[in-house]
């Protein structure tokens, strides 16, 4: 009798852990579909003469060029260095933010002190704040790391807050009742009740890091995507300008699918809605 009752509870939660996975596998299957479908409507358009080949080749032209430019090695060399500069952006701007953000979100006397001032500096485009940067920190490395830096703190520094504010106060109650420390409480409630929101700051902050990292090496670079797009607009070389654009596009893809993966392995609770 206990087995005929077992049984169809296990049926059931492996009929459960294959839907699951059969989710999990068709959601990836969508996430590389749709931008291939993009590209089949783009070469189709071109191809009948839908949209102006003049400003938007087709993709398969566009792919050419980016296959010579990776046989040259000049587009991993751009992609190399926008890659280096976009990690130390978020490290040196990304771990600042996290820490800070968890303690305004634990301690109101340091959010009341702090809060004002990001909501003053928040709304100032970073893009305009790129001459003060370069003026500081010249035409070099440092310059570009800055700028990355500055656009990744704040949407993790604003979702960190914010995740720890959403924390149920009877957690951090409970954890003085037993004496935690203030690193306990941090390590132990705070960091981990804030990660989805912390998470969502990240995948923020990359994207936009790749977006002000572009815009830097317009300005005083030799090497970087950005670069490269800018000194083809120069030799009205379209095709590369594309190249550029879609090695970006694709980074920014493989970031998220990335940043997916890493949250459904420390925020499974919330990868199972």
């Amino acid at each position: 009798m206990t087995n005929a009752v077992e049984n169809p509870v296990k049926t059931q939660a492996f009929i459960k852990r294959r839907r699951g996975l059969s989710r999990d596998s068709v959601e990836r299957l969508m996430n590389i579909v749709s931008p291939v479908g993009l590209l089949l409507i783009w070469e189709v358009c071109a191809r009948t003469g839908i949209i102006d080949v003049r400003f938007f080749p087709a993709p398969s032209k566009v792919f050419q060029v980016m296959y010579s430019l990776i046989e040259n090695g000049q587009l991993v060399k751009h992609s190399w260095s926008s890659l280096q500069r976009l990690w130390w952006g978020i490290l040196f701007g990304g771990i600042p933010a996290l820490i800070l953000g968890v303690a305004m979100g634990m301690y109101r006397g340091l959010r009341v002190v702090v809060e004002p001032v990001i909501a003053a500096t928040y709304p100032i485009p970073k893009s305009a704040i790129l001459p003060l940067i370069l003026l500081i920190f010249g035409l070099g490395e440092a310059s570009k790391i800055v700028m990355v830096a500055t656009g990744v703190f704040y949407p993790i520094l604003i979702n960190a807050m914010a995740g720890v504010l959403e924390i149920n106060k009877i957690y951090f109650d409970v954890s003085r009742n037993f004496g935690a420390s203030r690193w306990q409480v941090f390590r132990t409630v705070a960091l981990p009740g804030a990660l989805p929101l912390i998470m969502t700051g990240v995948k923020l902050g990359v994207g936009l890091g790749l977006v002000l990292i572009s815009i830097a090496e317009m300005v005083g670079a030799k090497s970087g995507l950005g670069y490269m797009i800018w000194n083809a607009w120069e030799i009205l070389s379209v095709e590369t300008m594309y190249v550029g654009l879609i090695t970006i596009a694709v980074l920014g893809l493989l970031f998220t699918l990335a940043l997916n993966e890493i949250e459904r392995l420390i925020v499974p609770w919330k990868s199972s809605r």
